[in-house]
């Protein structure tokens, strides 16, 4: 439940966080492209209701199709662009049909909704030199974002620093305070954008929020760890999902980790790492694998390749101990999230089948 309260304070927080940026910039208005859907909280607040607040020009695509994406953003000379991850994708995919269009009116592309690997950054801005690329972290139950990229103070790998009148904890499953930089544990976060709870749910409202004597908070389910910036700001870093963390023998696997690494092997087009029942260990990770077109050894023998990319890098811990499968697709939200339960759910159903103990 979203009170009004929390909308316009999302619309104040953010507008004060840019307006640093902006002033260095002379920018008073600009222009931004309306392209992701208005029933998902990114588009609902940073471009229908900051951009207005901002007195921003808004050019609105009806719905999303790649040609006219760029066609819009070379007819009305887009500034700004908040996107999802995988337009970006697109985008690097298919850099020929990009080429025929004039981007060069970008200034600031801001993504979220998913998070936006080094590689892919490193690739963009290799193909835009001049874009600065920034990155943000919300939640529905937060009304907005909480933690943003400064167009003066990006970092690659990183989401950028917590906005006005907000407050973040950092805790170990046992709840104790983390204050050392590069340790990472879940995110609790205060702020005004903080929600009434969850309608007609009691259960999952005291599960997600609660009140101490400095006000009220949101148990994000996200793991961070907080970086010193080049800036000598402080950056937060998203690891995973605490409820999506692979403990194998009592140590903490990020999926996050092992899917970034495995994005760098020749072979893999896109990937998504999941935790899988094991006698011994608990759980361990399993990688389900899209290959890239040009991939031409036998699918046994890239998933070994694949599995020695890993043991070479990476602790043992982290090793693909539940193999290496190949799929057509990952299954993915609109907003570029990975479907980890649509895995799960598909890999339940193969160990049935093959009469494995769940």
């Amino acid at each position: 439940m979203l009170s009004h309260y929390n909308i316009i304070s999302g619309i104040i927080q953010t507008c004060t966080f840019d307006s640093v940026s902006r002033k260095a910039d002379g920018i008073d208005t600009q222009v931004m492209l309306g392209v992701l859907p208005f029933s998902h909280v990114f588009g609902l607040m940073l471009i229908t209701h900051l951009g207005t607040y901002r007195g921003d020009e808004i050019i609105v695509m009806p719905r999303f199709e790649f040609e006219p994406f760029l066609a819009a953003v070379s007819r009305f000379k887009i500034q700004q662009l908040p996107i999802v991850p995988p337009i970006v994708i697109q985008m690097l995919d298919r850099r020929e049909l990009c080429s025929k269009y004039d981007l060069s009116s970008v200034r600031f592309v801001y993504t979220g909704a998913a998070p936006l690997g080094k590689e892919t950054v490193d690739d963009l801005l290799s193909v835009y030199p001049k874009w600065r690329l920034g990155q943000g972290y919300g939640m529905t139950e937060t009304a907005t974002v909480f933690i943003q990229s400064s167009e003066h103070d990006t970092q690659v790998g990183t989401t950028g620093s917590l906005l006005p009148a907000s407050k973040a904890r950092i805790v170990d499953p046992d709840g104790r305070e983390i204050t050392e930089y590069e340790k990472p544990g879940e995110l609790l976060i205060q702020s005004p954008t903080v929600s009434l709870g969850y309608f007609n749910n009691p259960k999952a409202t005291a599960e997600t929020f609660f009140e101490d004597g400095n006000g009220r908070w949101i148990r994000t389910g996200d793991e961070v760890l907080v970086r010193m910036a080049e800036s000598g700001n402080e950056h937060f870093v998203v690891v995973d999902r605490v409820k999506e963390l692979i403990k194998v023998k009592g140590h903490q696997v990020a999926p996050a980790e092992l899917e970034s690494h495995l994005l760098t092997h020749s072979a893999v087009s896109d990937c998504a790492v999941i935790q899988i029942p094991d006698a011994r260990a608990g759980e361990v990770p399993k990688a389900f694998v899209v290959k890239a077109n040009h991939a031409y050894q036998s699918d046994e023998e890239l998933a070994r390749d694949m599995q020695r990319y890993v043991e070479e890098h990476k602790a043992r811990y982290k090793w693909l101990k539940g193999g290496v499968e190949f799929i057509d697709a990952i299954p993915k939200s609109p907003t570029g999230k990975i479907l980890r339960r649509k895995l799960r759910d598909r890999e339940k159903e193969a160990r049935k089948s093959r009469g494995a103990k769940l």
